[in-house]
């Protein structure tokens, strides 16, 4: 039988099928933990990323969080309206807004980063006997053959 017949016969038993239940079962999860504690899954991946790369410019964070600019900039007032963020002027390119953690943001990311521990244990878990180094390592190179 041929791959696309294999395909048509049952398209819920494909690789794409899978990945996309286990994103959604991993974005539910977080979802509804993280909103436990005032937060959405990308709202904590912004502040995740602001604390390696503070100052980071709202295009880099609306890639990081995979959303559009549009999404992230009502991201980031709900950010800063909850004072998890500050955002000040750039001192060269008064245009353009740096974005930095506040000692609440630091708080509230702690505990965001629990729960994303959790998730994350559930997966390796979940991957076993494959060492996770390995199930991490097949899914980017799934990610790159559709890019």
């Amino acid at each position: 039988m041929s791959n696309a017949k294999l395909l048509l016969s049952d398209p819920y038993a494909t690789i794409g099928f899978a990945l996309k239940q286990a994103q959604q079962a991993l974005r539910t999860r977080m979802d509804a933990e993280l909103r436990k504690i005032g937060l959405t899954t990308p709202q904590y991946a912004v502040l995740a990323y602001l604390k390696v790369e503070a100052g980071a410019s709202n295009a880099t964070l609306a890639r990081r969080a995979f959303v559009t600019p549009q999404t992230m900039q009502a991201i980031l007032v709900t950010l800063e309206k909850s004072a998890f963020i500050k955002r000040t002027a750039h001192p060269e390119h008064r245009r353009v807004q740096k974005t930095e953690l506040t000692a609440s943001g630091h708080h509230v990311l702690e505990a965001a980063s629990t729960i994303v521990a959790d998730a994350e244990t559930r997966l390796r878990d979940a991957a076993a006997p494959l060492d996770p180094q390995t199930a991490t390592a097949m899914l980017l190179r799934l990610a790159q053959a559709l890019r």
